[in-house]
């Protein structure tokens, strides 16, 4: 059986590239006690979007889907699911509001694992929920041809609750030695979970849901704020690419985590980053609201909805939004494309201050 010892990390993760990442993300930490007295109401306006975020994109990515009407009432608890892939929304839902209330109550156990496990099917009709594997789980990747093929054999049925004791048992010691730094041992219990696959369904979204609650038990909360699901969901290909790049000789104990380690750290950076932006641009008090939104243009040449400006900036009205971005179209600073649904806004690259 493939053994677990954080007591002693790999000296490739000792590199210059992932050290400089760790410190970068130190360095929002220690502004983060800031940033979270900034605004109550924002934070709170902040939050509940980042909820809908990471519950549509952690379902997205294992093929859940439901529309945008639908994600956002059943994340707010206003409505009840209405099949299975709406079932499966709310017990994530359910799982990540316990984990944001309760994560300081919450020790990565053996137990732990398989409730929140148990809760994610609350709502399905599925008898799996909260228990292991009870047969041998193979992943596989379809190519562009629609074939077919094998990318990983994770640990057999038989051994996966032993896998888990000694990987939880193993990261909660290392955790509390406080020899390396939790950064570096959250990944790699990530990708070790990832590679057990103890369940037979569910093992991706039980892993970024416990990325979430280690993550905040070290103190790391941006991920309440701005979702690393999304962020996840986003660069999709990059992170399977890594988790495979890193999985490959798992069994035998001789994979490289260096990749996955890396990746995990840009996304907790990335999510500190905008975490950083929001705030600093909510607490400018020399800017309007409309001129808040024009600076969102000035650092991008990405395309930017009006949802997605309200959700950057959840402390402004709608009407305030449009009049703005009607006044910026009128000015040439913006260029519309798109309609309907699929309206959005550019900054044009050609405008030139008026004389």
């Amino acid at each position: 059986m493939r053994k677990f010892d954080y007591g002693v990390i790999p000296d490739e993760l000792m590199n210059y590239e992932v050290m400089n990442l760790v410190s970068a993300i130190h360095e929002f930490k220690g502004k983060q006690k800031l940033y979270i007295e900034a605004k109550p109401d924002v934070l709170n306006a902040m939050l509940e979007i980042a909820k809908i975020q990471s519950t549509g994109a952690s379902n997205r990515i294992e093929g859940i889907h439901t529309s945008d009407e639908r994600l956002k009432a059943l994340v707010k608890a206003k409505s009840e699911p209405r099949n299975q892939s709406e079932k499966e929304i709310a017990g994530y839902r359910e799982v990540l509001s316990l984990i944001h209330d309760s994560y300081d109550y919450m020790e990565p156990r053996t137990n732990v694992i398989l409730q929140l496990h148990r809760d994610l099917y609350q709502f399905s009709s599925t008898s799996s929920g909260g228990k292991f594997k009870n047969s041998d789980n193979v992943i596989t990747e379809t190519d562009a041809n629609g074939e077919s093929r094998v990318r990983f054999k994770p640990m057999s049925a038989f051994e996966a609750p032993e896998a888990v004791y000694n990987l939880t048992n193993t990261f909660i010691d290392a955790i509390q030695v406080e020899k390396y730094d939790p950064l570096l041992l959250i990944p790699m219990f990530i990708l070790d979970f990832l590679c057990i696959h103890p369940f037979n369904d569910g093992n991706g979204r039980m892993s970024r849901l416990l990325t979430l609650l280690l993550l905040y038990r070290s103190g790391y909360i941006a991920g309440k704020y701005v979702s690393i699901e999304m962020i996840i969901e986003k660069t999709k290909e990059t992170y399977y690419e890594t988790l495979q790049d890193s999985s490959t000789n798992w069994y035998e104990g001789q994979n490289s985590y260096l990749p996955f380690v890396k990746y995990y750290l840009e996304v907790i950076l990335s999510a500190y980053k905008e975490f950083s932006a929001r705030i600093e641009l909510i607490q400018d008090r020399n800017l309007s609201k409309p001129d808040r939104i024009r600076v969102l243009f000035q650092g991008t040449l990405q395309k930017q909805s009006k949802r997605m400006i309200l959700e950057k900036c959840p402390d402004i009205s709608t009407s305030t939004v449009e009049i703005a971005l009607a006044s910026l179209l009128k000015e040439g600073y913006i260029i519309k494309t798109g309609a309907g649904k699929n309206t959005a806004y550019i900054r044009n690259v050609n405008y030139s201050i008026p004389d």
